[in-house]
Order: structure tokens, then sequence, then C-alpha cells
């Protein structure tokens, strides 16, 4: 298996790396504490084509593969992980419309998107359904010549900024799972609500809100056929998989540098805290799961640019990336001490910001039952 780079993956990245250190860094402790929207960030980032990253050229995007999107998303977590957030939750959106739309609908969304003019927000989760999305209750039914969107959606990523929102709901509530479709429900029509923003632990920047539907909608906004939206939800998740990996591999990558260049500087009985053979264990254990996740990833990334099913791969991918990153993360903050423990060093940023991957976008319990049915299959 080879995991070497072409040359636009390399340039894509290198691309990211700038950025992320130049503008989004500077920026992520002030984002962090005041809690402000990282739509400065997200500009920055439609400047160099990133907003469509994950879309073909046709739309605007830039065609790369996932494993140049990874590369993308691992830089950008490692500097701010909200902005992260909200780019990945954007990628949710497109992706749905690239997967589930018509011609038509692809041609009206995904430039104006990819360009950063619109951003997108991916509406499937409800305050009683979250890991089992067929459980959902929001209604869509027939209105004359088109729909009337009934129900509430719940800690939607990007839900109060976006300029649209692709939204899951049952058109057959008899039909189970298959009874489910996609609409795309642009900001401001009638009967859209936003509610406050949540205040989470993590993230903060990366606004996530309640919304309320009590819309009647076009025909045109029915997301590509009726009944397939579970089908379109299902194939958008193991593509958001893999970059929810890359988040923890960015989060995880940046926590292991900070240890690093602390343990060389920091001195304990005259010497170096890197020189003690328990740190360098600590030290050792990080990087081992580091790589091993990077390599999941990777792996995930190169299934999908494959054309080939990659539920499994982007499920272990995801599980054991979140879950490293959730170590690593703990353990650097552990090495820095009492001053990892203060808001002066990211350290505790990155421990809270990590914590939710092992939630969104399936938790770690979601893909170990997943893992266990393909094994089981």
């Amino acid at each position: 298996m080879d995991f070497s780079f072409n040359a636009d993956e390399l340039a894509l990245a290198e691309m990211a790396r700038k950025v992320a250190i130049n503008e989004l860094a500077p920026r992520a402790r002030d984002h962090d504490e005041s809690e402000a929207f990282v739509g400065d960030n997200l500009r920055a980032l439609a400047e160099l084509g990133f907003m469509g990253v994950n879309l073909p050229e046709q739309y605007g995007g830039s065609e790369a593969s996932s494993i140049g999107v990874s590369l993308i998303v691992e830089h950008i977590a490692g500097a701010c992980a909200a902005t992260c957030s909200s780019l990945t939750a954007h990628f949710l959106a497109t992706d749905s419309v690239l997967i589930g739309g018509s011609e038509s609908q692809k041609a009206e969304v995904l430039p104006r998107a990819a360009s950063g003019e619109w951003l997108g927000a991916f509406a499937l989760t409800e305050p009683g359904a979250g890991s089992n999305p067929a459980e959902m209750r929001t209604r869509a039914v027939r209105d004359g010549e088109g729909w009337h969107l009934t129900g509430v959606k719940h800690f939607i990523t990007n839900g109060g900024a976006a300029d649209f929102v692709v939204v899951y709901a049952k058109t057959d509530p008899d039909a189970g799972h298959r009874g489910i479709s996609a609409f795309l429900v642009p900001q401001g029509t009638p009967g859209f609500t936003v509610a406050k923003i949540e205040r989470t632990m993590g993230l903060r920047a990366s606004h996530v809100n309640e919304l309320g539907f009590d819309c009647r909608l076009p025909a045109s906004a029915l997301l590509g056929a009726e009944g397939q939206g579970f089908k379109t939800a299902m194939a958008v998740l193991d593509r958001g998989r893999v970059e929810v990996a890359a988040t923890a591999l960015g989060i995880a990558q940046a926590a292991l540098d900070a240890s690093l260049a602390w343990v060389k500087e920091r001195r304990i009985g005259g010497q170096a805290l890197g020189d003690y053979q328990g740190i360098q264990w600590m030290l050792a254990d990080m990087y081992t799961q580091l790589e091993a996740a990077r390599l999941l990833t990777y792996r995930a990334a190169q299934q999908r640019d494959s054309g080939q099913r990659f539920s499994q791969e982007s499920a272990l991918a995801k599980l054991f990336a979140s879950e490293a990153a959730a170590k690593i993360t703990d353990a650097a903050l552990q090495l820095h001490g009492g001053y990892g423990y203060t808001r002066e060093l990211p350290l505790e940023r990155y421990a809270r910001d990590a914590r939710i991957l092992r939630i969104y976008e399936g938790s770690s319990e979601v893909q170990r039952n997943i893992i266990a049915r393909t094994l089981l299959r």
C-alpha cells in the first residue's frame, strides 16, 4: 500500500500549512475565548479554494483526492479545530448535494458553495434521533405542488450561519429508513427558525444550533429522488468520517509537537524532562498511536479514491483516530503538568476540542457496530 503523495497533494498540503501557521493559529485562542464564529478563517480558506476542495472542477471545485482533502484537514485542525469543524460540516452539506442532487441543483448550489459565497449545513440529528437517524420525527408532506416541512434538528454545525441547509425528513413514515428524503432549505425561508447557539465544551467558535422548521417548500427543494435521503446521508457520513479521522490527526499532531518542544526545554533536577526514560516512553506511545491512526486514515482515503466501498475503512479510521487523539491530548496535558491545565497554553483546548470526535458523525459505539456487522456478514 503506497501512501506517497503526488505533486497536487503536496501543493495542497503546503498551502494548508502556510494558512494554518500564518492566519489560523494566531487567531485560535481568541476565537476560543470569545466564542466568535470563525467566519474570517473560512473566508481565508475560500480564497485558497478550500471550501470546494472536495468538489469536481465542473462545479467550481478543486477535485482533490481524498488524501489531498485529508492533508488539508490535518493542517487546519492542528491550528484551529473549530475552523476545521465548520469547514468539514460545509463538506457534509455539499457532499449531500453532489451525491443526492439533480444536475440543476448541483449547478445552482455547488459553484456558490465552492467559492465560499454560500456556507452549508447538514441537518440530520434530532433531539431524539442521533445515533439512529431512522427514528427521526421531522416530516415532509406533499402540499399542493410543493412540500410542508415540520420538525426540529439539533446540534447542527453552521446552523445559524449557513446560507443553505440540507435537511433530512421522513416523507413516508411507514417505510422506515427508506421513507427518508432530503431537502434544500435556504436561510431566510419563512418558518425556518434558528435557536440560540449551544455553549459547548470545545470547538467553541464553530457554532452549533437547534433548527426549527414549519416551512412550505417548492417541489424543487426535494434533493434528488423521494426516499433516497437515507442512502445519501450514509454515503455522506462515510466520506465525513475520513475527514473526522484527519481532524483527529491534526489535533493529536499539534499536541505531540507541543510536548516534544516542552520536554526539550523544561528542566527538572538539572536535566531536560525528555532525558527521563518514563517521559520517553510516554512520547513513544503517543507517536505510535498517532502513526497507527494516520495509516488507518490514509488507507480509508485511498479506498475512497479507488471508487470502492469504504464504509468499513472509514469506521475503523474514525474510531481509532478519535480515540487516539483523546489519549494523546491527555498525555500531552499531563506532560505539561500544571502549565498544561492553564489556558495560557493550548493543551487544554486540544483536549476539549478532541472530545467531540468520539461523538459526532457517529459515536465510537456506532463505529464499533458498523465494524462488527461487516465482520459478521
